[in-house]
This record gives C-alpha cells, structure tokens and sequence, in this order.
C-alpha cells in the first residue's frame, strides 16, 4: 500500500510539471510577443504587445485585419500647430490618455485569451495526468497481487523447510544424546583402561628392576667365571707343558712302571697269601694307580711317597672315574677353603684340606714335579 502511495504521489509530480511545461509551451506558441517604442519628446514609452496568428475569417472589408479593439486606438493626426505650446500639451495628453485606454482594453482581452486557454489547457493536461496515473496504478496493483501471491509461496516454503528443519534438529539432538551418553561410556572405559596400564606399568617397572639386577648378578657371575676360565687356561697350559716334559720322560717311566708291576705284583701275592697285612695308612705307594693295582678299589686319601721327596705326600684317589688309580691334583667343589697362599708354601704343600668330607684340595707342583720325573702320567680334566 505504501509502495502504491508513493508511485501516485510520483505520478501526480510529473503530472503537475507536465502541465507547467504545457502552459509554457502554449503560451510560447499562441502569444508571439512583438516591442513598440514610443518616442514623446522627452519621454519615451516602450509596449509589448502580442503578435495574433492571422484570422482565417478576415472580412474583406479589413484587409490588415485589424479587430474591434485596434479599430478603437487613436487615429487622428495631429493637427497643424498654430504655435502654441499649451494647445500642444493638451493635444499631446488626451492623445496620452487615449493610448492608456487603448493598452488597458488590450490587456483585458488578452488576460481574458490566456484564462480561457490556460482552462483548456490545464483540463487536458490533467485528463491525460489521469489516464496515466490510472494506467500506473493498476500496473502498481496488478504487481502488488504478484508479487503478494510470490510472497504467500514464499512463506509457505519458508514455514515448510522450518518444519523440516525443526524436525532435522530434533533427530540430531536425539543422535547427540545418544552419542553423549556412547561418549561417556568410553571416557569410563578409558579410565578404566589407564588404571589398568598404571597398574601394568608399576609391575613392568618392577620386573624391568628385578631383571636388571638379575642382569647385574648374571654380569657378575659372568666375570666370576671368566676370571676362573682364564685360571683354568693357564693351569692348562702349564700342564700341557708338563705333559710335554712328560712325554719325553716316557721310555724311563715305563721302565719304572714295570719295575712297579713286578713289586705290586710280589706285593698282591704276599697279601693273598696273608703273609703281609698293612693298613692303608701304614703303607707308601708312589701313585694312585700303584694304590689300584695294590688291591685298593675305594676313593680315598693315601700317603704317596716319591723317591725324590724326602717326606711322603698325601693326595686324594679317584678309584671310580675311567676305571679308577687317579691321582687328583685339584679339586674345587664349593669354594670353602682359600687357594691363596704364599709361592714357597703353595709349592711345597699346596692348598685344601685332605679330610675326605672337605671337598676342596690342589696338589703343590712340586709333588707333580717329581712325579713326572719318574713314570709316564696321563692327565685327564673334568669341568663342571
């Protein structure tokens, strides 16, 4: 409605300047005005005076066609002067007065034209105004109606994706609450899984510092072992040297050896024979194979006496390993008794103790000296 208002008061705008331009150009057209100047003495008078558009019902009798109102400006000449100034003066003011007359008529019958002009004029300006404006407002209604019947769509598609919408909103916060609530028991299950791993955690800590000492313990036993594998290589070597020197002695012991056979051989015969009764104690021999081959079968500590040894040596023999008669010349069972002795005393004695329930014992290499000095000798290495 207010869009209607606006575009009448439009309408009737152009419609008012229209008419103004109309008058205008009317005016412009019908009225051609023309100046007549108008010399009295002193005095000079200038009238504008409108050009008429000549009548095309000109009498015949008129042929300047000059109308009822020109027929009545003065026409008369001026009269001969006899010389006297005041009869001209009087001459001169009604011929003035004559001439205002005249130009009062002429203005009434021309503000009379204009009137009955500027009527017709106007009438037809405002018709025509009308016409348009009339034009323009149904135009202006059959648009509002247009676009009102747009606008309706328009808001029935409107209230329709709301629905749609609302209904869209309504399933997603139902999907969020089911979500929210999924959510919620996954943040428990995690909590309960980050207990779990703390716990898993705490343990595996424990484990990793249980291992690492054990680790530290293996290190050391490591080192323990390896100091004694290297002991153990260079007793090696030392008595493969002496198994060397042995070696080259072996024609000699073997000789001896026999001269032992024989002996033990005498000896066993006495013994079957009951003439000779000794104790192990009491008796010497020169190995553990002589202490075999003498008819002793039990491991056990005997008193070895060697030629070149002034006193008799005490050494533990193996009667059950590879067929007994084995001297053994060290034994480390668990480390009871201590090795370290001075050189003098450790040559000449050795280490450990010989009561048979002490375990651990090794012979001075001075008995193995002179031992191998006399027979052939095998040695033989057990680890464990």
């Amino acid at each position: 409605m207010q869009l209607l208002l606006a575009c009448l008061a439009v309408g009737a705008l152009l419609a008012a300047r229209g008419a103004q331009g109309s008058q205008r150009r009317a005016s412009e057209g019908v009225f051609r005005r023309r100046a007549h100047r108008v010399q009295q003495g002193r005095c000079s008078y200038t009238f504008v005076l409108p050009e008429a558009d000549p009548s095309p019902c000109q009498s015949p009798g008129d042929p300047l066609g000059i109308n009822a109102l020109q027929r009545d400006s003065p026409a008369e000449p001026f009269p001969a002067s006899d010389g006297q100034p005041t009869v001209r003066v009087q001459q001169l003011e009604r011929i003035l007065e004559n001439n205002t007359q005249w130009l009062m008529k002429l203005e009434n019958f021309i503000q009379m034209n204009i009137k009955t002009e500027m009527a017709h004029i106007q009438q037809n300006v405002v018709q025509n105004q009308t016409a348009a404006i009339l034009e323009i407002g149904t135009s202006l209604l059959s648009q509002t109606a247009e676009q009102t019947r747009k606008l309706t769509d328009v808001e029935t598609q409107v209230l329709n994706q709301t629905s749609r919408i609302e209904i869209q909103l309504l399933e997603n916060s139902l999907s969020t609450n089911k979500l929210e609530r999924q959510l919620l028991m996954q943040t428990n299950e995690i909590h309960k899984l980050q207990d779990q791993n703390s716990l898993l955690e705490t343990r595996v800590q424990q484990m990793e510092t249980k291992h690492l000492k054990e680790l530290e313990d293996i290190r050391t036993e490591k080192d323990h072992l390896q100091q004694l594998v290297s002991h153990q290589s260079n007793t090696i070597e030392g008595l493969e040297k002496s198994l060397h020197v042995a070696s080259s002695n072996a024609s000699l012991l073997q000789q001896q050896q026999l001269q032992l056979l024989e002996s033990v051989q005498n000896l066993v015969s006495l013994v079957s024979q009951g003439k000779v009764l000794l104790k192990k104690e009491d008796r010497l021999f020169q190995d553990c194979t002589d202490v075999l081959q003498s008819g002793f079968n039990l491991s056990g500590i005997y008193t070895l006496q060697i030629n070149n040894l002034t006193e008799p040596k005490k050494a533990f023999c193996d009667m059950e390993t590879d067929g007994g008669g084995w001297t053994v010349i060290q034994r480390r069972v668990n480390g009871s008794v201590s090795f370290q002795k001075s050189w003098k005393e450790y040559k000449q004695v050795g280490c450990g103790c010989f009561p048979v329930n002490c375990g651990d014992v090794q012979t001075g290499p001075k008995f193995l000296e002179e031992r191998r000095s006399l027979k052939a000798t095998v040695r033989e290495t057990y680890l464990k």
